[in-house]
C-alpha cells in the first residue's frame, strides 16, 4: 500500500491494441488525441494542425475522411507527422480501404453501418494487411434504427447492445485489434454506459463526451464525465472534444490526467484564486508564467501563493515554490525547502530559470 492510498486508481484490466507505435490498453499510459477540423484535402493545413496537436501533447489524431480525395490525402499526410492517425470513416466502406491503404494506423467506425458482411471483411481485411486498428465508435445520436426503436431513445442500455453487436461483427472475423467508444453530449448517460461496457468485455475503451460545446462549457463537462469515469479506473485513451482549437482539447485532455496522477507531463501550478492579503499580482504572475514554461515537457510542481496563509504548505509539498512576503520580499523554496528571498519584480524570471534547472537535472536522471 502506498503512503497516500487515498490517491490510488486501480485501473481495469484491459487488452493491449496497437494504433501505429502507440500501445492502448493493459498497463500501458492512458493515451491523449484530439481531431483536425481542417479540410483533409488541404493537406499543407492539415499537417501543420497536426503537428501543432502532437507538439502539444498528444499521443494519436484522428481525422474525417469523407470522400475519396480525403482518404487517399492521408498518404501525404501520414508522412509529414509524427504520431499515428485515425482515419474517421462514415457508411461507405470503400473509405476505410482506401484509408488504410494511404497511412492510417487506425480506422474509426461502425461495424454495422458499413454495410453487407462482405464489406466487413474487405474492411477488415485491409486493416489485417496494413496494421492497422480499428476503434467502434458507438454514438448516441447515430444508433442503430432497430436499437433505438426497441429501447425509444438513447440509453446507456441501448448504447452497450449496438457496442456488443460491433464487438461480435468483428470478432466473427478474427479481427480483435480494436478498441470502443459509446459517447454521448450527456454527461449522466456517458457515464452509465461506459460504467455497464467496463463490467462486460476488456476491450480498451476510449472515452469522451462527444459534442461538449464551446471551450468554457465542454472543458467543464468533459472533466466531469471522463475524470468520474478514471477515478473508476475506466479508461485507456481520451479525447476532449470543444468547438474550439483542437491544441486546446490536448491541453485539457493532459491537465485531466495531470490532476488524477494518471500522467504527468509538463509543470503542474498550484497557485491561489488571489485576495487582498497577496504580496504580489498572482493571476497575472500565473498567466505569464505558463506562457514562458509551456515548452518544459519534464513533471515538475509549481506552487504560486500570494501570502503566508497557505503558502508555505503548498511550497513544501512541491518541487519549487513562491510565497508572497511583506515589502515585495517574497520567498522562493526548492524542494519544499526555503531557499532565498525574491524581490516581486524578480518572480518571473527566478522561477523560470529554476524550472529550467530543475528539468535539466531530472532529464539526466
Amino acid at each position: 500500500m502506498s503512503l497516500r492510498p487515498f490517491r490510488e486508481i486501480n485501473r481495469r484490466k484491459t487488452k493491449t491494441i496497437t494504433v501505429g507505435d502507440v500501445k492502448v490498453g493493459g498497463e500501458n499510459p492512458i493515451s491523449v488525441q484530439s481531431m483536425t477540423n481542417t479540410l483533409t484535402t488541404d493537406i499543407k493545413a492539415t499537417i501543420e494542425q497536426i503537428n501543432d496537436i502532437h507538439n502539444e501533447g498528444a499521443d494519436i489524431v484522428r481525422v474525417s475522411c469523407p470522400d475519396e480525395e480525403s482518404s487517399k490525402a492521408l498518404k501525404e499526410i501520414t508522412k509529414n507527422v509524427q504520431i499515428p492517425v485515425i482515419a474517421d470513416i462514415h457508411f461507405h466502406y470503400k473509405r476505410a480501404i482506401e484509408a488504410a491503404e494511404n497511412g492510417a494506423r487506425c480506422l474509426r467506425i461502425n461495424p454495422g453501418n458499413i454495410g453487407d458482411i462482405n464489406k466487413v471483411h474487405d474492411v477488415l481485411k485491409a486493416a489485417k494487411d496494413n496494421n492497422c486498428s480499428i476503434r467502434i465508435g458507438v454514438n448516441a445520436g447515430s444508433l442503430e434504427k432497430d436499437i433505438l426503436e426497441k429501447h425509444k431513445e438513447p440509453c446507456p442500455e441501448a448504447l452497450v447492445e449496438s457496442a456488443l453487436r460491433n464487438i461480435k461483427i468483428l470478432e466473427d472475423q478474427d479481427f480483435f485489434n480494436f478498441k470502443i467508444s459509446v459517447k454521448s453530449s450527456d454527461v449522466f448517460l456517458s457515464i452509465a454506459a461506459y460504467r455497464q461496457l467496463s463490467k462486460l468485455t476488456d476491450y480498451p475503451l476510449h472515452l469522451g463526451i462527444t459534442e461538449a460545446g464551446s471551450f468554457v462549457s465542454g472543458s467543464v463537462k468533459s472533466s466531469i464525465g471522463l475524470g468520474t469515469l478514471l477515478l473508476d479506473g475506466i479508461g485507456d485513451t481520451i479525447r476532449v472534444s470543444l468547438s474550439d482549437d483542437p491544441v486546446k482539447e490536448v491541453k485539457i485532455g493532459n491537465e485531466i490526467l495531470k490532476s488524477l496522477n494518471l500522467r504527468n507531463r509538463g509543470v503542474k501550478i498550484i497557485s491561489c484564486p488571489s485576495c487582498a492579503r497577496q504580496a504580489f499580482q498572482v493571476i497575472d504572475t500565473v498567466k505569464i508564467l505558463e506562457e514562458k514554461l509551456s515548452h518544459i515537457t519534464t513533471p515538475i510542481t509549481l506552487s504560486i501563493i500570494g501570502c503566508v496563509v497557505n503558502g508555505p504548505g503548498e511550497a513544501a509539498l512541491t518541487d519549487i515554490g513562491i510565497t508572497g512576503g511583506g515589502k515585495g520580499n517574497n520567498m522562493l523554496y526548492l524542494s519544499g525547502v526555503q531557499s532565498e528571498k525574491v524581490l516581486t519584480d524578480d518572480i518571473i524570471k527566478k522561477v523560470v530559470e529554476e524550472v529550467e534547472k530543475k528539468a535539466q537535472e531530472l532529464s539526466k536522471n
